[in-house]
Order: C-alpha cells, then structure tokens, then sequence
C-alpha cells in the first residue's frame, strides 16, 4: 500500500469527491481524519466505511472559514497518530448567479470558504510538515477557476486562487522535502449534478472528448497518486482531471 501509516487530513469528506478521496487514501493504507460543517451522519458514514479498510478514521465537525475551528481539527487530527503528511484541501461550496445581480454576501461565503478555508489548512499543515521535513499538499481546484464560466465569478475567482497559492506554496516549501500540487476537475457526477435532467447531461458531455462526464473516483485516483511518493518530483503542477475539456 502506497500510504501506508500515514495520516492525512480531507475537508469536506462527507460525500461525493471527499469521500471518494477518503476512500481512496485509506485503500491505499492512510488514516483518515475528515471534517464537515453540517451533516455528521455522512460524515460518520465515511469514516465508517474507511474503518472497514482497516485504517483508523475520524471525524470533526469544523467550519474550514473559521480559524479557530482549522486549529481544532488539527488538534484533533493529531491525537490520532501524532502526525499528519498528507493535507487534501477538498471542502468547498457554491453560490453561483450572474456578477450583476451577486450579492456582497454569496461572494464573500464562496470566497472564504474555498479559499480562505484552503489557507487556513495550509498554514496549520505546512508548520507541521516542516518540522518532520515531509508531506503532501493537494488542493481540489476546478476546471472553472482555469477557464471561468459565466454564472459563477465568485467559484472560478476561489478556484483560479487556490492555484496561485498552490504554485506559490510549492516553491516555499520544496526545500523541505513538501510536494504542494492542484487538481481542476471538469464536470463530475455528484450531488451538485444529480438534480440535472438526463438531457442537460447528455449535452454536458457531447463538449468532453471522452465523451463521458466523470465520477469522483477519478479525482481520488489523480490525488492518491499525487500525495504518494510515485508523484514526489511533482509540485507546483495543477492536473486536469477533465476528459480532455481543457
């Protein structure tokens, strides 16, 4: 197993591409500590699921935009085997509506959670990578903060952020042996798409070359092999998981 005895921590790992990321790491030997904002039976329903893994696994109620609740989970996450190498920004929201009619308010929630939230877990995990010299930092991006996408100035603005923090903290941190990569995946099948007609879906993925949307376990498969050491010569990098959209 690639991760075996280690501990990573994955935000939002309630359901869809968190979960499947749970799911992955601990696959591959990692124990996983996940937290949520709302929703703790799904929560615990991921944990349970990587228990049967055979991993130790946790779950902490933490809203990421909030400092002293990232502090927290790292506190928590830390009692679980003293250490943490692998950090999986994957927590995020949307509040999407054309830029003339966004409110002050669904921009300033998007931004602190996916980007704001991002930095707060960044700067916990790097101080404790530094000190053992070793980890892994994937932040999950999205094809929109690459390419925009009208509708959603406030996601692509978090998304496109989260990037420049990921190349920035790359170069920061790679003398200290601490990969810091990025995963832009295009249009996956989740909670957020499965209220979409069959046609809107159809449509959706005549636009991929592959032809077919994606599921969340192929953004988990990209993120396992980028926190092992297979991918440690790679940082700084933003990987498209898109079927060819971009």
């Amino acid at each position: 197993m690639l991760l075996e005895n280690k501990t990573a921590v994955v935000t939002g790992g309630s359901r869809g591409i968190g979960r499947a990321i749970c799911l992955e790491l601990a696959r591959e030997g990692a124990n996983i500590v996940t937290c949520y904002a709302n929703g703790a039976d799904a929560a615990n329903e991921t944990v349970a699921m990587c228990q049967e893994l055979g991993v130790q696994a946790l779950a902490v109620q933490a809203d990421i935009s909030v400092k002293e609740d990232v502090d927290r989970l790292f506190e928590e996450a830390l009692k679980v085997t003293g250490t943490i190498e692998i950090l999986v920004n994957n927590a995020g929201i949307t509040k999407d509506g054309l830029l003339i009619r966004m409110s002050d308010d669904d921009f300033d929630q998007v931004i602190d959670t996916n980007l704001r939230g991002a930095f707060y877990c960044m700067r916990a995990a790097s101080k404790l990578m530094m000190k053992k010299r070793y980890g892994r930092i994937v932040t999950i991006s999205s094809i929109v903060g690459v390419i925009g996408n009208a509708g959603q100035v406030n996601y692509a603005a978090s998304k496109a952020g989260v990037i420049g923090m990921t190349k920035s903290l790359a170069k920061e941190l790679g003398s200290r042996n601490i990969t810091a990569n990025a995963v832009a995946p295009g249009s996956i099948t989740t909670d957020m798409t499965a209220g979409l007609s069959d046609q809107v879906k159809e449509e959706m993925a005549k636009s991929i070359p592959l032809n077919r949307m994606g599921c969340p376990e192929d953004v988990a498969n990209a993120v396992a092999f980028l926190v092992s050491d297979k991918a440690s010569y790679i940082t700084g990098q933003v990987l498209h998981v898109d079927g060819g959209m971009c």
